[in-house]
């Protein structure tokens, strides 16, 4: 899974995105009659990418997303996604709505899914403010994290 998170403010052109990724630590997928999706995640897994960042910039990213400020992932380990609903959308596409539980709390969520060669690939938009989370904001807020973020996946059937 890659999250990406977007800069904003007078000064964010100063800034940078920041793309993480977050490996599934367990999932499954259900097709026929009653389709169903879960996924698993540990937040403490989470890891920033940043690729035009220096090091000690991604490492401080790294510390602030996992840190009490975002994430607090010593007290907020898990992360969930249990599918409530899944409809067709097309061919090779659906619409997911389920429930993620992120920073102890659950929140409704739509993933949109398209069917890919030998798995599926989905996107859905999340508020961090949600979940009780407040986006970072530095320099009086000239520059600050938007609290809309975009959450990719690819997931890989093993048969």
């Amino acid at each position: 899974v890659t999250v990406r998170v977007y800069k904003a403010g007078l000064f964010a052109v100063l800034a940078h995105n920041h793309t993480v990724r977050a490996p599934i630590r367990e999932g499954s997928i259900t097709l026929g009659a009653k389709p169903a999706v879960v996924m698993d995640f540990d937040s403490r897994q989470m890891t920033v990418l940043d690729p035009e960042a220096s090091a000690k910039d991604r490492q401080e990213v790294q510390r602030t997303m996992l840190g009490p400020q975002v994430l607090d992932s010593a007290q907020y380990p898990e992360i969930r996604f249990r599918s409530t609903r899944v409809e067709a959308a097309g061919k090779g596409r659906w619409r997911v709505e389920g429930d993620l539980t992120l920073h102890g709390r659950t929140r409704p969520v739509v993933v949109e899914v398209n069917e890919a060669a030998g798995g599926y690939t989905g996107r859905a938009r999340i508020k961090q403010t949600q979940f009780g989370i407040t986006p970072i904001r530095i320099a009086g807020g000239t520059v600050k994290v938007k609290d809309e973020l975009v959450v990719e996946f690819e997931v890989f059937v093993k048969e």
